[in-house]
């Protein structure tokens, strides 16, 4: 048998490892700026009580303010990376939590700036506009201080809405340790006999078997447990809805879901359009269900059948330098400055490639304003890999091209449009896989894979929306909730959105217990409709090709957060107040369901 062994850090070679050093040539440098971050953090008292003195005092208060979030930034990323790289260190686990306690000190030392901004009244911040010119570049940022006027307590009131904080995140920090650290699911007996325990890991895996009973013990396994553990839980995410409930009205929201969506200035007909758009377009998931049952032959199609494959991997392999030519091979389309910028990033150090002992697990792209960002990966030689490399690299090249465009104050962009660059690359990736696919196997399994990637993202996240959206609206107007009100509208979704031909198993009625995302109000509608974007953005370079690639450069990637994110999309060409977007992904959807139901 192989050895399995995972390598140590040591025995990576460098040219596989992001450099780091890019941002700190040393340990040391960092610690001496670590120090630096909370001597400026001090400085910050200097200009307490004296915002609305004069136009002077408030620019040289938002230079500062920026040149602290850039060294909090670098603190942060580093210490964390090289946390990250190797877990078990315990030097880099003493810098992260050095750089989280400067980072907590500096933004408390400058709590006090909001609420005098606020004080400031417009014609007198208007004078100062003109006293200093230079304060104009800061104006998006004092105007969305002032758009949420109306929300901002007198300061005792804030104070004790500061103070009730730690006891009101009690349901989400409840939820964590029990799901994270408490719960333990059954063992299951596999074909060979062998007893394996179920875990939060695992569970996917087992629904994926061809062996029907593995899955049917996994999923009974899993929500038996949860049914178990069920008034606490249904008990603990009330209390979120009834925290969120109080929130909105302390701060003159007329809903928390209206709460939520002002952070990113999203129009709350936004989440409805999503919603009634999916509902359109179910007819198109109850037929891709009809032939999953088909392709499976069953009898019955059960819950717990929604993630066997319906077609056969054709076993491709790609190396990590396979993956790296494929991923610039499709995203040719994105032009000649993209791609070069890509290929320099993937050769330069951006990119930490594959496992370690003690690495951390998944994947992810981040970085600090005025270095190259980086990439976490855990490469394995298979096809989930390849996506996850222009996934990531997405995320990179967004974060890079708004860096060099924006001043620091605009560079960073928001959660509203985080995953749309990552996912239009992964689009042009399947888009360029199955034009150049020859193998008649591979081609069914690469259009299954992309059906499924609708399913599971804009359908199933659309889903998940409407069940907090139901639940917070019955909290809202004072209805009493229950675990069984919670646990209905889950089953009845779940009938709604998987159509006839899926026998909608009693247990689901539990899935919702699992989900650690309502702990996170009003969040995973943005995977819907970042998602829809995406897939416009890349339907729209395939076709136009150069000017759409330059509009998309120029005027998202490049736009980080000088724009509300629905003014950033529409001014790539993507309007995300209509419902067209989601409309036209969905079509997407539908014409590949209907390629794959005539190859079926």
């Amino acid at each position: 048998m192989a050895d399995t062994k995972l390598r140590k850090r040591s025995e990576i070679p460098e040219e596989y490892k992001w450099k780091l050093e890019d941002m700190y040539e040393t340990d040391e440098l960092w610690e001496e700026e670590a120090d630096k971050l909370a001597k400026l953090g001090d400085e910050m008292a200097q200009f307490q009580g004296k915002l609305g003195e004069s136009a002077s005092n408030l620019l040289a208060f938002m230079k500062k303010k920026d040149e602290i979030s850039y060294y909090i930034a670098r603190v942060i990323v580093y210490s964390n990376q090289r946390s990250h790289q190797d877990t078990a260190v315990t030097k880099y686990q003493g810098y992260v939590a050095k750089a989280e306690s400067v980072a907590v000190g500096v933004s408390s030392a400058m709590a006090f700036a909001d609420p005098e901004i606020l004080s400031i009244d417009a014609e007198k911040l208007e004078k100062f506009y003109s006293d200093e010119p230079e304060l104009l570049n800061y104006k998006r940022v004092i105007d969305e201080i002032m758009r949420k006027k109306a929300h901002t307590l007198s300061e005792p009131e804030e104070k004790i809405l500061a103070a009730v904080g730690e006891v009101t995140s009690a349901p989400d920090n409840i939820f964590s340790m029990f799901n994270n650290a408490d719960i333990r699911f059954p063992y299951i007996t596999d074909v060979e006999g062998n007893k394996i325990q179920i875990t939060h890991g695992n569970f996917i895996d087992f629904l994926t078997s061809k062996d029907k009973s593995l899955r049917k013990q996994a999923f009974h396994g899993v929500y038996d447990t949860y049914k178990k553990w069920s008034n606490t839980l249904a008990a603990t995410y009330i209390s979120q809805l009834k925290n969120d409930s109080f929130y909105a009205k302390m701060r003159k929201y007329d809903s928390p879901r209206a709460m939520y969506l002002a952070d990113g200035n999203i129009p709350e007909s936004v989440y409805d359009n999503l919603i009634e758009t999916v509902h359109a377009h179910l007819p198109a998931l109850h037929k891709y269900m009809a032939i999953r049952k088909k392709m499976l032959g069953v009898e019955r199609l059960h819950m717990y059948d929604l993630f066997v494959p319906i077609v056969d991997d054709a076993d491709s392999r790609y190396t990590y330098e396979e993956a790296k030519e494929l991923v610039v091979r499709a995203l040719a389309p994105m032009g000649e400055n993209y791609v070069s910028i890509l290929k320099n990033g993937m050769e330069s150090g951006w990119i930490d490639v594959y496992e370690n002992e003690n690495k951390r697990s998944g994947a992810y792209s981040w970085g600090a304003y005025g270095t190259h960002p980086y990439v976490l990966l855990n490469h394995v030689d298979n096809l989930d890999s390849v996506f996850t490399l222009a996934h990531e690299m997405g995320h990179a090249m967004h974060t890079y091209f708004s860096n060099e465009t924006q001043p620091i104050t605009y560079a960073e962009y928001l959660i509203f449009v985080a995953e749309v660059a990552s996912t239009c690359n992964e689009s042009l990736l399947m888009h360029y896989m199955l034009e150049n696919c020859t193998d008649e196997n591979e081609r069914k399994y690469l259009t299954c894979h992309y059906l499924d990637s609708f399913r599971t993202t804009l359908f199933r996240q659309a889903q998940f929306a409407e069940f907090e959206h139901i639940a917070h609206e019955k909290v809202a107007k004072g209805e009493t909730v229950t675990k069984e009100d919670l646990c209905n509208i889950w089953y009845d979704l779940n009938v709604q959105y998987y159509g006839p031909d899926m026998t909608v198993d009693e247990d689901i009625r539990y899935e919702w217990m699992r989900i650690p995302h309502f702990y996170t109000p009003y969040y995973v509608y943005q995977y819907s409709t970042g998602y829809s974007a995406a897939v416009a953005f890349s339907k729209k370079i395939l076709e136009e090709g150069q000017p759409a690639v330059d509009t998309y450069i120029k005027n998202f990637l490049s736009g980080g957060c000088s724009k509300d994110p629905i003014d950033l999309l529409k001014s790539a060409g993507v309007d995300m107040s209509s419902p067209e977007p989601v409309d036209s992904a969905l079509k997407v959807f539908e014409d590949y369901l209907d390629k794959f139901e005539k190859e079926a």
